[in-house]
């Protein structure tokens, strides 16, 4: 059933658009209609000024322990945002910088390597706190895919999150944003396991070239090849093949309802822990290439960079960042095209769920 929904049409001046907003009708599956427009903040500038310049229009404001949530960005990634851009703000706030030890191993798979990399990365302004260093803590939920949500036993300790977010795409999620930023990013090990389970990449043994890249890059030893195999019961999901593997022999299930229940898994541990803390979201489309910073081999960004965004409606934002990236690479999903995945499902649920509004307003704060 095509469900009618008001959208907002967004043209920035800057990229040969003009930013100025408004509700338009546009016809797409499964969508329901925005209630109310929520403001989401815009600079075409990528510069720690324009951080600066967004929050302060933020209509909330943080206080008390404050945390910024990062992405360290892997070891040989070219992608990951710059340290400094995230300086000054973090500084103004006093706040630490905080993320989770990921699930594949290497140097972000422990404490103390993951933090010798952020120092390396330039991430040396601030404390760094990993949040499951020590160990987990779980809440009890009632929703749809989980009854309990695991993060790490330092999360309480902070009052106030700034979700600093690169959005650009995920081979398994279609794209990462303030959504994942959240989920998979202030999950703990256990977490994750919880979130990739069952979300096993699928292969075409016809396109192997037995470049053997896969193997040693899986951090689990679940893959062999000569014939082309995924041991499940030791495959994380983590996605690593398919970041890796130049001829696309790994991709995610076409099975729209796998797929989706991902994507939901996500949004609802973002539900979780953002209904946990005072938090407020930053957005940034630079350097938008098809797979995330996780990976050392990330290929080069598809688009030039485009701005900015803030807002304290998560939903809001990842429809306005989602849209603003469509736009310029003038196509209805640019990741569905670039990845094969399509993430939009992640707007959708976090609607449904009552993150936030679907529909916004657009504020260019360039030059004022």
């Amino acid at each position: 059933m095509i469900i009618r929904y008001l959208h907002t049409l967004c043209i920035i001046v800057a990229l040969g658009l003009t930013l100025s907003c408004r509700a338009t009708e546009q016809k797409n599956a499964g969508k329901p209609a925005p209630d109310s427009l929520s403001t989401v903040y815009f600079s075409k500038n990528v510069t720690p000024q324009a951080v600066l310049k967004l929050y302060d229009r933020l209509e909330t404001k943080l206080s008390g322990k404050i945390a910024v949530k990062v992405h360290f960005g892997e070891e040989g990634n070219q992608n990951y945002l710059p340290a400094t851009l995230v300086k000054d703000l973090c500084l103004k706030l006093n706040a630490t910088l905080v993320e989770t030890n990921v699930l594949y191993g290497g140097e972000r798979g422990s404490t103390k390597s993951h933090i010798a990399l952020a120092k390396r990365h330039g991430f040396d302004y601030a404390p760094i706190d990993i949040l499951d260093s020590e160990s987990n803590l779980a809440y009890n939920v009632t929703t749809k895919h989980f009854s309990k949500v695991y993060t790490g036993s330092h999360f309480p300790v902070y009052d106030g999150y700034l979700i600093f977010s690169h959005f650009k795409g995920h081979g398994s999620a279609g794209f990462g944003g303030a959504v994942k930023n959240i989920s998979m990013g202030l999950a703990s090990k256990e977490g994750k396991r919880f979130l990739h389970r069952g979300n096993y990449p699928k292969y075409d043994e016809s396109k192997c070239i037995q470049c053997n890249l896969c193997v040693p890059n899986c951090p689990q030893n679940a893959i062999s090849i000569n014939p082309v195999n995924i041991d499940h019961p030791n495959c994380i999901a983590c996605g690593k093949c398919i970041a890796v593997c130049p001829q696309g022999v790994f991709f995610i299930s076409e099975d729209s309802k796998q797929q989706n229940a991902f994507l939901e898994r996500l949004v609802e541990y973002a539900k979780v822990f953002t209904e946990q803390k005072q938090m407020v979201y930053i957005n940034v489309l630079a350097n938008i290439s098809s797979s995330c910073d996780c990976f050392a081999r990330a290929p080069k960004p598809f688009l030039p960079d485009i701005g900015i965004l803030a807002s304290t409606d998560i939903v809001a934002l990842e429809a306005a960042s989602h849209d603003l990236v469509d736009k310029v690479h003038k196509c209805d999903d640019a990741f569905l095209k670039e990845t094969s995945v399509s993430g939009k499902h992640q707007i959708i649920y976090a609607h449904q769920l009552g993150m936030g509004n679907l529909g916004y307003q657009l504020v260019d704060i360039d030059g004022k």
